[in-house]
């Protein structure tokens, strides 16, 4: 555990924006650093939309949690959310898993990459529960993580279980982006769930366009972009639940304000939940 805990201080990149750090700044979250904050302030001068699109993003995410355990479902695999601290208190994903029918208790596995999400989720959230469990994985190392002793063990694999892909975005590579959706198919039984977030120019006026990509590009290398198109294809096979794939805030919007600016594709992101025949 100590080792884990130095090799981890030992990734820890401040002066450089991360992904997941990103959304939680511009959700008004605390685990970021000004590199981080800094970026989010560039973005909304550049297209007036990140802050919003991230509370978009997150609100999708809670959606998608409360349907699903609404439907009996008390597991979930969530990849790459950065556990955000910008939910209120009662309100993290976590929490919403366990308010299903009954109040079932839900066991949660969050599966992350970064130094900071980790100590963080770790050391305020698994204390106080023993229904949740923090990971360090990467979703570009699938199988790594499936096969983790405690993702395992934690969950039972024979019964269904929910997978919530939040960081598509860092799969460049088309081709392993299918076998992931391909792997998290196998692993899961029938019954089980696959949700996924992308990020889009879709929805970007073509006048901003240049400048976004260009700072994308330069602030978040490696940030993989797709369209509606690509993005389908991703779940060809797979069971769409209503409304299928559409922007972030068009999914099942509730009285939570899943609003972004009354404009969804000022999200940036699709989402999807499938239903794993």
């Amino acid at each position: 555990m100590r080792q884990r805990a130095i090799r981890n201080l030992a990734k820890l990149e401040m002066t450089r924006a991360m992904t997941t750090r990103v959304l939680d700044a511009a959700a008004g979250g605390k685990n970021n650093f000004s590199a981080d904050r800094d970026l989010v302030r560039r973005y909304d001068q550049a297209a007036s939309v990140t802050t919003t699109a991230a509370r978009a993003v997150l609100q999708f995410l809670v959606r998608v949690v409360r349907h699903l355990a609404a439907e009996g479902v008390d597991q979930f695999v969530i990849v790459g959310s950065g556990v955000p601290s910008g939910l209120p208190a009662g309100g993290r994903l976590h929490d919403v898993a366990s308010g299903g029918p009954g109040g079932v208790p839900a066991r949660v596995v969050y599966v992350e990459n970064d130094p900071m999400v980790l100590a963080g989720a770790r050391a305020t959230i698994e204390p106080g529960t023993d229904l949740v469990r923090v990971v360090e994985g990467d979703v570009r190392e699938i199988d790594a993580f499936l096969d983790d002793r405690v993702v395992r063990a934690f969950l039972d694999w024979d019964r269904p279980v929910a997978v919530l892909l939040v960081s598509t975005h860092s799969l460049a590579d088309d081709e392993y982006v299918h076998y992931v959706i391909k792997r998290v198919r196998r692993a899961a039984s029938d019954g089980s769930y696959l949700s996924l977030l992308q990020t889009t120019f879709d929805g970007v006026p073509g006048e901003l366009l240049p400048a976004v990509r260009d700072l994308l590009a330069m602030t978040l290398p490696g940030h993989a972009i797709r369209g509606r198109q690509e993005v389908a294809a991703l779940l060809d096979g797979l069971v769409l639940v209503d409304p299928g794939l559409v922007w972030v805030p068009e999914w099942r919007p509730d009285d939570h304000g899943a609003a972004c600016s009354g404009r969804p594709s000022s999200s940036g992101t699709y989402g999807a939940v499938a239903r794993v025949p």
